[in-house]
């Protein structure tokens, strides 16, 4: 465990398609500070600027300078040092960590968001105590994080615990292809499972469109139709999370983004991941996460550790 020296303090920072949030803790994981803003998201120099910005804003309030981590969509390119696949396009092509190392004057850490939620989980969230943890988003995208002795296995291209692009395993005929994805491949878990996912499904057994927060109040009224989608879901959900069994065989599986806040969700959906998965039992705990929309942006603080900045 790390001592906590309330002298350390960390800033983390979300970048977001929407917003940009900081958080600043100290080293026992409390709040000293924290601060959004909308993302200027047509203009990268912008981006940069308005993190840099926060940045001081959060250490000027918690009168501390910190380490800065950086929670963003997409991933640093092992062969470029360039973001790819980022959802927020004008980083894409561009040395987001370089920049902001210049900006701020001192090193900056890059890592995906859904690594960042996941190590937030993983540290003291809901795999807090666990080995081998893997963080799910299910939100307007669906990714993955592995995490490993508190520590973020990327991969050697840095694309582990991409999960959301795998295609759904063991399709129904009425699946089958699946619809396209902006990877530039069909049937992805992601087109399942996000929120547009359910609301899709939904529409092709109502025939009306509706989002996933009222899907999920007319199954609790009792409206066909969404309690079928919302089975669907679950029984989707379960075969994908089982290929996450079989392949990393976590302690843990920490659900995020808004379609976690669905509580039907987790009611036999463990029984239904070992059912699926190659194992006589399967003892795998499926948690809701702790910090809610707070998880990306306290993992991207996290991804310093004391021993680095005592």
């Amino acid at each position: 465990m790390e001592s906590h020296d309330t002298r350390i303090i960390r800033i983390g920072v979300d970048l977001g398609g929407t917003k940009i949030e900081a958080i600043a803790l100290d080293a026992a994981g409390e709040t000293l500070a924290r601060r959004r803003i909308a993302t200027p998201v047509h203009d990268y120099q912008e981006i940069v600027q308005a993190v840099a910005t926060l940045v001081r804003d959060i250490e000027s309030e918690a009168g501390q300078r910190g380490c800065v981590g950086v929670g963003a969509p997409g991933a640093i390119s092992t062969h470029t040092g360039l973001v790819k696949n980022s959802n927020t396009a004008v980083v894409n092509g561009r040395p987001l960590d370089v920049d902001l190392t210049r900006a701020l004057q001192r090193p900056v850490r890059v890592a995906n968001d859904a690594n960042c939620f996941a190590l937030s989980e993983a540290i003291d969230g809901a795999g807090r105590g666990a080995r081998v943890v893997f963080g799910v988003i299910l939100g307007t995208g669906v990714g993955g994080g592995v995490i490993v002795d508190g520590k973020i296995v990327e991969g050697r291209n840095h694309v582990a615990g991409e999960w959301g692009h795998t295609p759904l395993p063991w399709m129904t005929p009425e699946e089958y292809p699946g619809e396209p994805c902006f990877c530039g491949h069909r049937g992805c878990i992601e087109t399942f499972l996000c929120g547009s996912g359910l609301a899709r499904d939904y529409e092709k057994r109502s025939g009306a469109h509706r989002p996933a927060i009222e899907i999920v109040a007319r199954a609790k009224a009792g409206e066909p139709a969404a309690q079928a989608s919302l089975e669907a879901f679950q029984d989707r959900l379960a075969r994908a999370l089982a290929i996450v069994v079989d392949l990393i065989d976590p302690d843990v599986i920490a659900l995020g983004g808004g379609v976690s806040n669905i509580s039907w969700l987790y009611e036999g959906l463990a029984a239904r991941v070992g059912e699926n998965a190659f194992t006589d039992s399967c003892d795998t705990k499926i948690l809701p996460n702790v910090h809610g929309d707070s998880g990306g942006v306290r993992g991207a603080a996290w991804l310093w550790s004391v021993d680095e900045i005592a």
